[in-house]
C-alpha cells in the first residue's frame, strides 16, 4: 500500500524528462503498490492537453492511466487538485528550466500551496557560488528546508548506495581506508557522445558545472566521508559536509574537444570546457597527504563512469624486489555494468620461479542480483513520497561545493583534444588504466 495519499504534480509535464523518467517510475511504483489508487499524478504545462490528450502523449494504457491528470498552466492548479480528492500531501516536481526555479516556487505560494507541499527539484542548482546561494534564499522565502527536495540522480544508483555499505559494513576494509594506506582515489567519468541536443545549455554550463559541482562531489563524498553515527539523512549529510569544509581543490584543468565549436547550438568562439582534470586533498587526519583526482570529459574513447582506489605499493622486498608488482586497486564500476573489482597479487600457476602476476576477484551485480536493478527515479520518487531526504542534497551541501569550484569556473581558454580520444593527463602519471576493466561485469 501506498504510505499515504499523494498529488503527484510534474510541473512541465509535456517535456522529455516526464515521459521518459517521471511517469514510468510513477507507474513501477504503482505495480509495487507504493503509489497506489488513492494518489494522482497531475501533469501541468503550457501545452493544451485534456485528460484524455495527456494519456495518450504519455503511451499510458493499464489502469495506471486512470491516475493521470492534466491542467494547463498554474491559475487554478490547486483548487483542480482539491477538486479530484483529499490529499495528505502534495509534492511538485520542477521538470522546468533552472532559471525559473524560484519564480514559480513563489508562484505555487501565492496560490496556497503551503506547508504539506514538497518541491523536487533537478540539478543545477545554481550557476556558481553566489546564484547557489541565491536560489536557496529564495527557495527557502516560501518554503521549508525540510519540503525542499534537490535531485542528484546519482546518488540512487545502486552500486553508489553500495560505497557506504562496502565501507562501513566490512571490517576488512576499514582500517585501511586512510592516506597511510591508500596512494590516491580516482573517479573517472567518460562519455563517448558529444554534447548533442543538449548544446545549448551545455554551452552554457561546462562540463564542471555539469558533472564535478553535482555527481562527482558526491561521489567524493562517500568515498572519504566518516561513519556516521546513523543511517538518518541529516547524519549522513552531516560527514558528506565535513568533507566539502576540509576539502582543497589545488589544480584544474580544462579541455575542449576539437569541433565543438561546430555543434549546432554552440558559440563558434566558445571557450566552454568538455572535458575538466582535477587535484584536490583533503585536511584531515585521515586524508592528508593523499591525492584525489577526477577526471570528465565528453566525445573521449569510451563511456564509463568508475572510482578506483589505488592501495600503495608494498616495500621492494621478496617478491618486489624490483619494484614491479602492481599495487592493490579496488576498482568500483558505476555505469554501464555495475561492479567492484578487486585486485590482488598472486603467483602464476606452474611458474617455478614463482612469478607474481595480477589476479582479479570481481563482484558484479548483475551476476549476484540477477533481477532488475531499480532505476534511479523509481527510488527518489518512492522516497520523496516517504518524505525519506537521505539520497536529496541539502542546501548547504549545495553551496559549498559551488564556494570550491568557484575560483576554477570559466578561467582560461581549454586545450583542445581529439574527438574519441582521452587527453594525456598533466597532473597523474599513474591514473589507473580504467580501459582494462572495460568488459568485465558487463552484460
Amino acid at each position: 500500500m501506498s504510505t499515504c495519499r499523494t498529488a503527484m504534480i510534474i510541473l512541465g509535464a509535456s517535456g522529455d524528462l516526464a515521459g521518459r523518467k517521471l511517469i514510468p517510475a510513477l507507474r513501477r511504483l504503482y505495480e509495487e503498490g507504493v503509489f497506489d489508487a488513492s494518489c494522482a499524478v497531475i501533469g501541468s504545462g503550457r501545452t493544451a492537453f485534456d485528460d484524455d490528450s495527456f494519456r495518450r502523449h504519455l503511451g499510458a494504457e493499464t489502469d495506471f492511466a486512470s491516475l493521470l491528470h492534466y491542467h494547463q498552466g498554474l491559475d487554478g492548479l490547486r483548487e483542480y487538485v482539491e477538486a479530484l480528492g483529499t490529499f495528505d500531501q502534495t509534492i511538485v516536481f520542477f521538470s522546468l528550466p533552472p532559471r525559473v526555479y524560484a519564480d514559480t516556487a513563489a508562484a505555487l505560494a501565492q496560490r496556497g500551496f503551503g506547508d504539506r507541499t514538497r518541491l523536487i527539484i533537478e540539478k543545477p542548482f545554481g550557476y556558481d557560488y553566489d546564484s547557489a546561494r541565491d536560489l536557496n534564499r529564495r527557495l527557502g522565502a516560501f518554503f521549508n528546508e525540510q519540503h525542499i527536495y534537490r535531485i542528484d540522480h546519482y546518488l540512487a544508483k545502486e552500486a553508489v548506495r553500495n560505497i557506504l555499505v562496502f565501507r562501513f559494513a566490512n571490517s576488512l576494509f576499514d582500517p585501511v581506508w586512510n592516506s597511510r594506506y591508500l596512494e590516491s582515489i580516482q573517479i573517472n567519468a567518460c562519455e563517448e557522445e558529444g554534447v548533442g541536443h543538449r548544446a545549448q545549455y551545455f554551452d552554457g554550463a561546462g562540463v564542471i558545472r555539469d558533472m564535478v559541482q553535482n555527481h562527482l562531489m558526491q561521489l567524493l563524498c562517500l568515498m572519504t566521508m566518516e561513519a556516521p553515527v546513523s543511517l538518518d539523512a541529516e547524519d549522513i549529510r552531516a560527514q558528506k559536509l565535513a568533507v566539502l569544509k576540509s576539502l582543497k581543490i589545488e589544480e584544474c584543468r580544462r579541455g575542449q574537444y576539437e569541433g565543438y565549436r561546430e555543434e549546432e547550438g554552440v558559440r563558434p568562439d566558445s571557450s566552454t570546457e568538455t572535458y575538466a582534470e582535477i587535484r584536490a586533498s583533503i585536511n584531515s587526519f585521515r586524508w592528508t597527504g593523499m591525492p584525489i583526482f577526477i577526471r570528465t570529459g565528453k566525445a573521449v574513447h569510451r563511456k564509463g563512469t568508475e572510482i578506483g582506489v589505488r592501495f600503495k605499493s608494498v616495500p621492494r622486498l621478496l617478491f618486489n624486489e624490483d619494484g614491479l608488482v602492481a599495487p592493490n586497486r579496488i576498482v568500483f564500476k558505476i555505469q554501464p555494468a555495475e561492479g567492484i573489482l578487486l585486485d590482488l597479487a598472486g603467483k602464476d600457476p606452474g611458474d617455478e620461479t614463482m612469478r607474481v602476476t595480477t589476479m582479479n576477484m570481481a563482484f558484479c551485480y548483475r551476476s549476484i542480483f540477477p533481477g532488475e536493478i531499480p532505476e534511479a527515479y523509481r527510488k527518489l520518487l518512492a522516497d520523496a513520497i516517504r518524505g525519506d531526504r537521505t539520497l536529496f542534497v541539502s542546501a548547504r551541501e549545495t553551496e559549498l561545493s559551488w564556494k570550491l569550484l568557484q575560483p576554477f569556473l570559466d578561467k582560461g581558454d581549454p586545450v583542445p583534444y581529439p574527438r574519441g580520444a582521452l587527453p594525456e593527463s598533466k597532473l597523474l602519471k599513474d591514473w589507473i588504466d580504467f580501459d582494462a576493466y572495460k568488459s568485465m561485469c558487463a552484460s
